[in-house]
């Protein structure tokens, strides 16, 4: 069974909060609480808050036990940014940005989370086969066309060889005449 326990409009940005996620995200909950003790972070205090939310939540809706929780996943999105002012030299004004973000914390029976593990782990494999069977095919394609390519060139080469070698046997003299130097100059009878 899945809880979800969410913040609206925290008023912290969502870059400085998805900064603790990757410590506390897949723990157990008992884990997460601890890490999130010794967090130096301000952003961590209110997870805290959220995380024991969410687990009492479990306890007393679902009559799940806190040894049995998992924290599965966190999401942190952007939320409303206020826009405020702050004045500066020769009567200009500077924007200040007051972001806030969007919580959203899953936590997880751990018996359901190996379920669904195991689920998702099959459907990652398939996946993966099928994407290597499409990149085969499209490196195939890329191959076939590079082999017509080369032909191409190899031919245009084979046709700049030939005409020159044309040229130069239609630039020689007919074996009926015949040259005879003479100061120089040449006369042709």
């Amino acid at each position: 069974m899945k809880i979800q326990v969410s913040l609206k409009n925290y008023r912290r940005s969502a870059r400085k909060v998805r900064e603790i996620i990757p410590v506390i995200k897949g723990l157990a909950v008992e884990e997460a609480l601890e890490q999130l003790a010794f967090i130096d972070k301000a952003a961590a205090y209110d997870l805290k808050k959220l995380l024991l939310s969410g687990i009492a939540t479990a306890e007393n809706d679902f009559n799940l036990s806190k040894e049995n929780l998992l924290l599965s996943n966190i999401m942190v999105q952007e939320g409303k940014t206020l826009k405020r002012w702050r004045a500066r030299a020769y009567g200009r004004a500077a924007q200040i940005l007051k972001r806030t973000c969007h919580i959203l914390l899953t936590i997880e029976d751990k018996k359901d989370s190996m379920e669904s593990t195991t689920e998702k782990n099959n459907q990652d494999r398939s996946q993966t086969t099928e994407t290597v069977k499409r990149r085969e095919k499209r490196a195939n394609r890329n191959d076939q066309k590079e082999n017509k390519e080369m032909k191409k060139a190899e031919e245009k080469k084979a046709k700049k060889i030939a005409k020159p070698e044309k040229e130069a046997s239609d630039n020689k003299k007919p074996t009926g005449e015949k040259e005879e130097v003479s100061s120089g100059k040449v006369n042709k009878k």
